[in-house]
Parts: structure tokens; sequence; C-alpha cells
């Protein structure tokens, strides 16, 4: 697949998002979090994410070491992205391959993080 460039948005449609993204290097997390929600993340460039609309619709959570700040949306609760550092510093998104235009994220080889025990 490669990097593609993907439209993604929640269940409700209140917060949409586009995005360049590689799905070959897509996670699935079995942190307290990420394993309750299901989620496949796929990760890019802070540059190469735009959200295009609900940023008034958007909650945060933070946990654990509080530095990756969840987002989801106050309507429908589904969380499409989330905002983070890369342990260089450098800005990134984690984003949910589940909320993304024509893609069936259990059809990609998606690799297992331990995040529980991170």
């Amino acid at each position: 697949m490669g990097m593609a460039h993907y439209r993604g948005s929640c269940q409700c449609g209140a917060v949409s998002f586009e995005a360049d993204v590689d799905l070959d290097r897509t996670i699935v997390c079995n942190c307290s979090r990420c394993k309750r929600l299901g989620s496949v993340l796929a990760f890019t460039a802070r540059e190469a994410f735009t959200l295009k609309s609900g940023e008034e619709n958007l909650s945060e959570y933070l946990f654990n070491n509080r530095t990756v700040h969840h987002l989801f949306c106050k309507t429908c609760g589904i969380q499409g992205f989330a905002y983070g550092d890369k342990p260089d510093g450098a800005s990134m998104v984690a984003i949910n391959v589940n909320c993304l235009e024509g893609v069936n994220p259990r059809a990609l080889a998606s690799h297992a993080h331990d995040g529980a025990s991170a």
C-alpha cells in the first residue's frame, strides 16, 4: 500500500479529518485504552494530518504519562485520532484506522504492540 491520502471521521460526522498515512505499518495495542476501544492504529507526521471539521466538538482524555492527547467526539464518543510526540520530539498523530473511509482495518497485517507492559 505505502503512503496514501485518506479521509476519516467519527460516527456522527461532526469531526472529520484527512491524512497521508502508510497502512502497511498499523498496530494493535493491548494497553488499557486501546484494548477496550479495539483500535487499529497508524501513525503519521503532524504535518500530514488536517482536521477538517469539528475542533469545537472534541473532548480530550489523558491517562498514564499524560503525553498522548486522546481526542474524541463529544456527540458520538468515537476517538478518530490522538496527538503526541515521537521519542525524538517530533509531533505525530495516531489515527484510528477504523475511522478511515474505504479501509477494512481487519484485513491489514497489523503488528502487536505490548503497551500494557510499557
